[in-house]
């Protein structure tokens, strides 16, 4: 519902070019501040109900491979889409599901692998993938899921 309103008319347009934006009027401060207030607003209260449902608060919950796993689910599933993100944890978690079921398989069938690079292949596919979806889907999978839909749409008639 924000991204209706006006201010979220002008996150949008901050968005796509912030010199344009500040060029129409908008303060680029003003609008920026708001969205990292609303952005911690929500993290705050996601961590409180978090921390209800654990119980206990531990250092050891948050750590730095698990930031760039959701920054990563970000990057493949398409930044600034509600679908994106579903596409990006599905995505990124079934390879981490299956690298995790394929390295020691994986360490069994080569010996010399050893299995220290056969328990990273996760991360190193995780690594991986960013890369090349940066490179050359820098929109993310539910570009492509609009791009499967639209050509379904007018699929009889290509033109």
């Amino acid at each position: 519902n924000l991204a209706r309103t006006r201010v979220g008319r002008a996150f949008i347009a901050i968005r796509d070019n912030d010199k344009a934006a500040e060029v129409m009027g908008i303060s680029l401060f003003h609008y920026k501040l708001l969205a990292f207030a609303i952005g911690c607003f929500y993290a705050g209260i996601a961590g409180s109900l978090w921390a209800h449902y654990m119980t206990v608060i531990d250092p050891d919950h948050f750590l730095l491979i698990n930031s760039i796993w959701y920054v990563g689910m970000l990057i493949v599933g398409g930044m600034g889409s509600i679908v994106g993100v579903f596409f990006g944890v599905v995505f990124l978690k079934g390879i981490e599901v299956g690298a995790t079921e394929i390295g020691p398989a994986l360490a069994g069938m080569i010996p010399g692998i050893g299995s220290g690079i056969a328990a990273s292949l996760a991360q190193f596919l995780l690594a991986l993938i960013i890369i090349l979806f940066l490179v050359y889907e820098p929109r993310g999978l539910a570009h492509r899921w609009e791009v499967l839909k639209a050509s379904f749409r007018i699929w009889p008639f290509p033109y």
